[in-house]
Formats: structure tokens, C-alpha cells, sequence
């Protein structure tokens, strides 16, 4: 007789994150819903899901979260599924974006006010777009897409950023875009069994996200780094919670491998 449905999952509706989702749409322990990233923090945050593989940034921007320990979505250098494609011959003043990552806005945001300054003009202004692969007909100056349409892109005349790329050049320090991120009072040993197993799956059937190996889900001390520099970042923008330092759930992931 099949498990009953026990931990509400969200996972994001990408290729990139299709390694650490794998089989949980047949996992009888779980119920799998699939929406882009800022959509499942709205679910996460009504309680309507017990975890989510959700924007790291938004492991601050509430108290009470717990973040798995070791499983993400990571790049060392590029990521290629996160780019913005800038006008050449101007600065920069407009910049359209599918908001539909909290953290790849926000990662573009400390890009603009740090090491691309100086490419930049105030005042400078956001606007939000519709995800598309002909970021050259948007009139934007700057133009960021995430995901499968991000990765497969047409720069068209323009120049393309990859935000992992950038962020290392900056840092020298890899990006985490995304983690497995608790809601508060949820049970963790329900929940961790059915990532452990997803991540397994994910490896057996040798799961393809489209990147060609730029991105990995395997998180190591590195990573963590590279998370904690960006939460530093992000708090010295405004841009995350000063007070908020989110638990990381470590002892339930070990010996999963």
C-alpha cells in the first residue's frame, strides 16, 4: 500500500533543477508543486509548503527558517542559466529583469552598485519583464533572464553577463542561487528523507539540467562561503534581514551518499 502523503514539496519548473527533484513527482511521501522561485517563498511563507527549493536570499529576509545542509544550486564560475544582456554604447540606466528569482535580482542589484558602477548613471531604475529569448527587442539597457530561457537566450547585438562569472570575478568566491530552505516548526526528519532520496535519484539517472556541468547541487565548505559573502552583501544594500541568521539542518543529510 503506498506511504500516505506526508510534506508538501516545492521545486522550481527549470532544467537546472531537475537533479535535486528527481522522482519526487512519484515520491507517495510528497506532493510536488512546481512554480518559479518567488512564487513557492509566497507558498512557503503561507505554510502551504514544508520546504522548498527556493532564492537563497530568502533564508533572510524571515526569522525561524532552517536551510538543508550540503544541497543547493551552485556555480564555482558561470552558471550560464543566469545572464544579463547589456546595450552596448551607453550606460546604464533601465534595467528589465524576470523578477521570477528573488536572488538573481538581488545578486544583479550588488553587481550594479559594486563592481559595475561604473557602468551604471542615476537614476537608475527596475522594472520587471516577461521571461523571453530576445532580451535585443526589449528597450532596456540592461536585460536579465533566468532558467531555461536565460540559458538558451539570443544576445542578439548585445553583450551578455553571466551573473556566476561576475560574482566570481568579484568575490573569487562561488554563487549559491538556491537552497532547500524549512519552514518554521516543521518536522525535519519527514523532511529529509525525501530530499536525501530525490538527490539519490538525481545521481542514478544521471539528471541533465542543461548547463553542461557549470552548475552542482553537492554543496561544500566553499559554497558556504560563497553564501555567507553574498547574505553580507545583500544585508550592507538593504537587501536582507540584519538580525535574521538562518539554522542549517546538518545531522539528517549525513550518510546519504
Amino acid at each position: 500500500m503506498p506511504r500516505p502523503v506526508t510534506v508538501a514539496i516545492g521545486g522550481v519548473p527549470y532544467g537546472v533543477g531537475m537533479p535535486l527533484l528527481a522522482g519526487l513527482d512519484r515520491d507517495p511521501a510528497c506532493r510536488l508543486i512546481q512554480r518559479p522561485p518567488t512564487e513557492l517563498i509566497a507558498l512557503l511563507r503561507e505554510g502551504r509548503l514544508d520546504a522548498a527549493l527556493v532564492s537563497s536570499i530568502e533564508a533572510i529576509r524571515l526569522p525561524g527558517y532552517r536551510v538543508a545542509d550540503g544541497l543547493g544550486i551552485a556555480c564555482k564560475h558561470e552558471v550560464r542559466s543566469v545572464r544579463a544582456f547589456r546595450r552596448l554604447g551607453n550606460k546604464i540606466r533601465t534595467v528589465g529583469q524576470d523578477r521570477s528569482s528573488a536572488t538573481s535580482a538581488t545578486l544583479l542589484e550588488i553587481l550594479l552598485r559594486g563592481p559595475k558602477r561604473a557602468e551604471t548613471e542615476a537614476p537608475l531604475t527596475f522594472e520587471a519583464v516577461a521571461p523571453t529569448r530576445k532580451p535585443d527587442l526589449l528597450p532596456h539597457d540592461l536585460v536579465m533572464m533566468i532558467g531555461d530561457d536565460g540559458l538558451n537566450a539570443d544576445p542578439g547585438s548585445r553583450e551578455p553577463w553571466d551573473l556566476g562569472r561576475e560574482w566570481r570575478s568579484f568575490t573569487g568566491l562561488p554563487f549559491v542561487f538556491a537552497v532547500w530552505i524549512l519552514r518554521p516548526g516543521v518536522d525535519v526528519s519527514r523532511i529529509f528523507p525525501v530530499l536525501a532520496r530525490a538527490r539519490q535519484r538525481g545521481k542514478d539517472l544521471k539528471e541533465h539540467d542543461g548547463t553542461f556541468g557549470a552548475v552542482h547541487y553537492d554543496l561544500d565548505k566553499e559554497d558556504l562561503r560563497g553564501l555567507q559573502r553574498f547574505w553580507r552583501e545583500a544585508r550592507a544594500v538593504g537587501l536582507g534581514m540584519a538580525d535574521v541568521e538562518p539554522t542549517f539542518c546538518k545531522q539528517p543529510l549525513e550518510g546519504m551518499e
